[in-house]
């Protein structure tokens, strides 16, 4: 794609860009960093424990194990392309600087399915856990969801600083609540509970710690991904942080290590307590473990209302990062503009309201929460890939361009990403086919939107456009 495809806003594209200006230097690396947590906490307390009812104890610890390689790798990838380009686009800015406006917006694309589809699903959770806390006497439906939408967007609107604090205060109450819970859970270990769940003699290669066999590995891969699942969008806050150059490769680090000690810690805790076969279906697995068939207790009872802590946590994390994805792809055109507008505040009042209504809408229309997380991670695995991609070919094409933090292991690293998100790409078919079929036909239709309307309306002043023009410019010289 040249210059002459996109459309450039000059004389106005000062302006333009004003009307779209995000807060700057609002966010530090701690602020950051409780983010990425943030993002994720609430796969600890319910979501992971099915991988269990698909591969048993060993089935899902291989491929959390797995699992936890590929995000590790992504992450450190990332911290280099975040420290390349520090802008809202995230992923989107990273393939559209290597792959070009289709690679930019394939990724986006599926940064957006996971967005706006994972709080969607979260807003069904936290509906779960109010009514069966009993808390106000309500009951889980529309009125709750709404509830949520509503205050948390709300937040949101209020400005970005306030918002991520709040997402830290709420984030912190979650990690010391998953610490709490291990620290009782492990009074009652018991190691023969791991693989107690009968071995189907069916399965090739099943025993009692594979009681699905070798495929169950693979099956539980989307499950294992619920431990780390967002993290990933700590980069889409770059243009609103303070020093992201240095302060986005620390945060991206510091939350994969905090994220990878509460699994360990959650997952032997609540297996051990309990045994996996009581806990493979439950909704709450963190209070069965503590509590089995019996009477709650004070310790059940605070993790209870601390998981729902934690799915604020990752709710009001989430609206965050699927407002920064759509407000930089509206920015550069690759989406109807106006969604990039942002308020006086500086926060993108579109694209925080028009997301939240249509999660909203698949909330209360559908109620089917694992649904649209697994169509959410059916998104996510696509992006991963691309963006794993977009390291590769940026080493390989653009050794020289000044990198203020390079990847440990360098292309290495990148590749072991781009290989796991793909298998956990497949992996998607095996757990929930049908939704694999509903992201992927929604896929097709952005693509058909940008194929045949957007891409010759882009906006060559936005800053990830910018970039990767400026790029194919020096290219262009250097060949000459």
């Amino acid at each position: 794609m040249t210059l002459e495809d996109t459309e450039n806003t000059s004389p106005a594209a000062d302006d333009y860009l004003r009307r779209r200006a995000l807060r700057q230097g609002s966010a530090g690396w701690l602020l950051l960093t409780g983010l990425g947590v943030g993002y994720v906490v609430s796969g600890d307390f319910s979501g992971w424990n099915i991988g269990l009812a698909e591969g048993g104890f060993g089935g899902l610890a291989i491929a959390t194990v797995l699992m936890g390689v590929m995000y590790a790798c992504l992450v450190y990838a990332l911290a280099e392309l975040s420290a390349i380009l520090p802008a809202a686009g995230g992923g989107y800015g990273f393939a559209r600087r290597a792959l070009g406006t289709w690679g930019g917006f394939l990724t986006g694309t599926a940064i957006l399915i996971e967005y706006i589809l994972a709080p969607a699903a979260i807003s069904i959770f936290i509906g779960d856990y109010v009514e069966s806390l009993g808390l106000f006497g309500l009951e889980s439906g529309w009125p709750v969801y709404l509830t949520c939408f509503v205050v948390f967007i709300g937040i949101h609107l209020w400005g970005v600083g306030e918002a991520l604090r709040f997402s830290l205060i709420v984030t912190a109450i979650a990690v010391a609540a998953l610490l709490i819970f291990a620290a009782g859970a492990f009074t009652e270990f018991r190691a023969d509970g791991l693989n107690d769940i009968p071995a189907d003699a069916s399965a090739f290669g099943a025993n009692s710690w594979l009681p699905y066999g070798l495929l169950g590995i693979w099956a539980a891969f989307p499950f294992g991904m619920w431990f780390f699942l967002g993290v990933e969008g700590v980069p889409l806050a770059a243009e609103e942080a303070k020093d992201p150059v240095r302060s986005m490769p620390r945060a991206l680090s510091l939350s994969m290590l905090i994220l990878v000690l509460l699994a360990v810690l959650t997952f032997f805790a609540s297996t051990g307590a309990r045994g996996s076969a009581a806990i493979q279906d439950a909704g709450n697995p963190l209070v069965v473990a503590l509590q089995g068939d019996g009477d709650p207790t004070a310790l059940s009872r605070f993790v209870n209302y601390a998981g729902l802590a934690g799915l604020v946590a990752s709710f009001f994390s989430l609206i965050y990062a699927g407002s920064r994805q759509l407000f930089a792809l509206s920015r550069a055109g690759y989406l109807p503009r106006f969604l990039s507008l942002t308020s006086r505040r500086k926060s993108p009042y579109l694209g925080l309201l028009i997301p939240g209504a249509i999660g909203f809408a698949l909330a209360a229309g559908t109620g089917n929460g694992a649904r649209m997380l697994n169509i959410a991670v059916f998104g996510a695995t696509i992006s991963y890939a691309l963006m794993a991609l977009s390291h590769i070919v940026l080493r390989r094409r653009e050794p020289d361009l000044p990198r203020p933090y390079r990847t440990p292991g360098g292309v290495l690293t990148s590749s072991v990403a781009f290989v796991l998100a793909l298998s956990a790409l497949v992996a998607t078919f095996l757990v929930d086919k049908d939704a694999a079929l509903i992201a992927l036909g929604v896929y097709v239709v952005a693509l058909a939107y940008f194929a045949f309307y957007s891409r010759h309306r882009l906006v060559a002043s936005a800053p990830e456009e910018e970039f990767a023009a400026l790029a194919a410019a020096e290219a262009e010289l250097e060949r000459n």
